[in-house]
């Protein structure tokens, strides 16, 4: 294992691992006191070569390693890749491409859903990792011996885990099964948050399209301030305060100053003026450009005990074919499909629909029944 912590080593690896067919690739940062995540660690491996690359050294320069991320010669392989690649976005503009994720691909082999790497460590490689520097401070420096080892276990276990993958993926024929969830991970919109979307986010019971709109006014606000201060979201103002400012609509700084959520003397500063100004904008908004909440389709009472018996269907069927439910159908789907059976989702099509959605289909008509045989639920075509 090499410690990289110049450019000129950095750019003599990344020329070698430019050769190989894939590489495996992790990132260790902290992100409790900042909006962005600080990159803290790189770990690279290869067929023979295996470092880990110091980010914070004096001098670094990590183009060539951006270079390589922008390779497509060149397979980057994560385990739980999201928030590896929203570091190489924000750090180098770009999506490394092409990309692959084994906690995605186990979820289509028969691990479950989300599985950590510890536990496809220990399923497929049979090996333990020492978990006792998985929430070690990475910005401090020098690390320790023990804590590069920890790291570097992150990428070396991994190729093991991924050819298994792979294999197991060509061998039952499954490998595009994965496209779908993988090109996710491929678009910018996955990471970017806009301020304007921020609102989202809230949880709210008020459907009210006018409270909405002060809510989006002052959750852009929010977003907004966390980025350009770079400091976490809930430093700048709580959801709870948000919603009680939203509710109470302060038109000046002592109705502002009187909200429960609000700190003494803040109401009288810049960011009480800003706040004042986005609730004048959610107020002032035309009624049309107001936001509604998502609707949610309600499904007709008759069609309830129907998607319970669909749920039993689906975890029969994931549990013969090994297929996480997450990637087959949500509860959501399930409910649509319920009441409909043109409803337009991804469970009645392509691969899902020969896993589960035809055959809930045939259910909800009466062609399939399930019952109990030896002990154990079963699927058997009606007689009819």
């Amino acid at each position: 294992m090499m410690m990289i912590t110049d450019t000129d080593a950095l750019a003599e690896l990344c020329q070698a691992l430019a050769a190989e067919p894939y590489i495996t690739i992790d990132t260790e940062f902290i992100r409790d006191r900042t909006y962005w995540p600080v990159l803290c660690l790189i770990q690279v491996a290869g067929i023979d070569k295996a470092a880990c690359i110091d980010p914070l050294a004096d001098g670094i320069d990590l183009g060539p390693l951006y270079k390589l991320m922008a390779d497509t010669s060149v397979l980057k392989v994560f385990h739980a890749a999201r928030q590896d690649v929203e570091i190489f976005l924000k750090e180098a503009g770009a999506i490394p491409t092409p990309l692959f994720d084994t906690q995605i691909a186990a979820m289509v082999c028969g691990y479950g859903d989300q599985i950590g790497y510890e536990a496809l460590v220990n399923k497929i490689v049979r090996q333990s990792i020492d978990k006792s520097s998985r929430f070690t401070d990475w910005a401090r420096r020098p690390l320790t011996q023990k804590q590069l080892d920890y790291a570097i276990s992150d990428v070396t276990h991994l190729r093991v885990i991924y050819e298994e993958l792979v294999d197991q993926l060509e061998k039952n024929g499954r490998r595009s099964w994965i496209d779908e969830e993988l090109n996710v991970l491929t678009q910018p919109s996955t990471y970017i948050v806009e301020p304007q979307e921020a609102w989202r986010r809230i949880k709210s019971r008020n459907p009210k399209p006018r409270f909405l709109a002060i809510l989006r006014e002052l959750a852009a606000w929010r977003e907004n301030e966390a980025q350009t201060r770079d400091v976490p979201r809930n430093r700048i103002m709580k959801d709870d305060g948000l919603l009680e400012i939203a509710a109470q609509k302060p038109r000046d700084a002592n109705s502002l100053g009187a909200c429960r959520s609000v700190p003494q003397g803040f109401a009288n500063g810049r960011s009480g003026t800003d706040i004042l100004e986005a609730v004048k904008r959610g107020i002032d908004l035309p009624n049309n450009q107001c936001p509604t909440p998502p609707v949610r389709q309600e499904i007709p009472p008759e069609a309830g005990p129907v998607a319970e018996i669909l749920k039993v269907l689906l975890k029969l069927r994931t549990q013969k074919s090994g297929v996480a439910q997450k990637l087959i159908a949500s509860i959501a789907d399930i409910e649509m499909l319920a009441a409909d059976d043109n409803a337009d989702i991804q469970a009645t099509k392509g691969w899902r629909r020969e896993i589960f959605g035809e055959e809930a289909l045939e259910m909800k008509h009466g062609k399939l029944a399930i019952t109990i045989k030896n002990g154990e639920l079963a699927v058997v075509r009606s007689a009819d």
